[in-house]
């Protein structure tokens, strides 16, 4: 059963068989694909401030705030005689003549185009009289903002494929081919497959003896933008359903290149799909600078969220990790 003994041709008629199912794969198929937060905080929110706690908001990359209150709940529904609103952020006072930083006369911010840099705790002091005899009241809300963005996500696909001997030039040809032709599969998705890893090792068979494999590892991503780089309309730009599209199409390319193996009557080729090898697995990942943190973030679990200071993300990874040398938001490195 190894694969120096293996009868049939080499590796390059195994890519006719699988341009021939490409040739023959459907259009793009609906899938069950699931959705995924837009993000839970809209431009119509309201948001209060509280004088037991900093309140915490979150606002989406390159999109505007909530509204931001300059007053507590209890206030909100009180009448306020002179009242006087100031805004400060991490920058200094806010004022509307910043293109950023909308505050209305009743004290309510607005900031605009949200970004990183713009995180960070703003503090809001207020003012006021209940009745025109009273003295003045003041008080100082704090809220502590947050960018955040939706988590880019992608399938890491694993496989594996009986091989010629390890040093063979036709497993680099066929590793060159099979990219191409995944790529081709998922073209119209503007998706894309990069290969991660590609290993060949001798295999020790049950009851049989040793085999050549090569040890396949892919990334399937799907881009935020179309080609001509403009961003592409929300109903065609919903990565996770054209990402499940595309585990559709790719699950189907493999089940069928086993089924056309089965009918044919032609010995097997030298480097042919090992059936039930392909695994897919769905994978978070979240900018450099930011991280998920359901306990930390509970009013944006799904969320990725800049890294407060004390932290830092220096890759794609989900989490913002530990470091006192980090001061800023969103830092990269410790």
């Amino acid at each position: 059963m190894g694969g120096e003994g293996r009868p049939g041709t080499r590796g390059h008629l195994h890519l006719g068989l699988l341009l021939v199912l490409l040739l023959a794969a459907p259009a793009v198929q609906p899938s069950q694909g699931f959705l995924r937060s837009a993000g839970p905080r809209r431009n119509s929110l309201k948001i209060v401030g509280s004088i037991i706690f900093p309140v915490k908001v979150y606002v989406k990359l390159d999109h505007n705030s909530p509204r931001i209150l300059c007053v507590t709940n209890h206030l909100r529904n009180s009448e306020l005689i002179d009242p006087i609103f100031r805004w400060n952020g991490p920058g200094g006072y806010l004022s509307s003549e910043n293109s950023s930083v909308q505050v209305s006369p009743t004290g309510t911010l607005i900031l605009r185009h949200f970004k990183s840099h713009l995180s960070g705790v703003y503090n809001c002091s207020l003012h006021y009289k209940l009745t025109a005899t009273q003295p003045d009241k003041k008080l100082l809300l704090k809220y502590v903002i947050y960018a955040y963005s939706d988590p880019q996500y992608y399938y890491e696909l694993t496989v594996r494929y009986h091989a010629a001997p390890c040093n063979s030039f036709h497993n680099i040809s066929f590793e060159k081919a099979l990219i191409q032709i995944l790529n081709k599969l998922v073209a119209e998705l503007s998706c894309e497959v990069i290969l991660i890893k590609s290993e060949c090792h001798h295999v020790k068979m049950q009851r049989g003896g040793l085999q050549n494999e090569m040890f396949f590892t892919f990334s399937v991503t799907c881009l935020d933008r179309e080609e001509d780089n403009r961003l592409c309309q929300q109903s065609a730009c919903d990565a996770s359903r054209r990402l499940n599209q595309a585990k559709y199409l790719i699950e189907r390319f493999f089940k069928q290149e086993v089924e056309v193996r089965k009918k044919t009557a032609e010995p097997l080729p030298e480097i042919y799909y090992i059936e039930g090898t392909l695994q897919m697995v769905w994978i978070d990942r979240c900018y450099p600078g930011y991280g998920m943190n359901a306990l930390r973030h509970p009013g944006c679990p799904e969320c990725c969220v800049i890294c407060s200071p004390g932290s830092y993300n220096p890759s794609n990874g989900i989490h913002c990790l530990h470091c006192d040398k980090s001061l800023k938001y969103g830092a990269t490195k410790c």
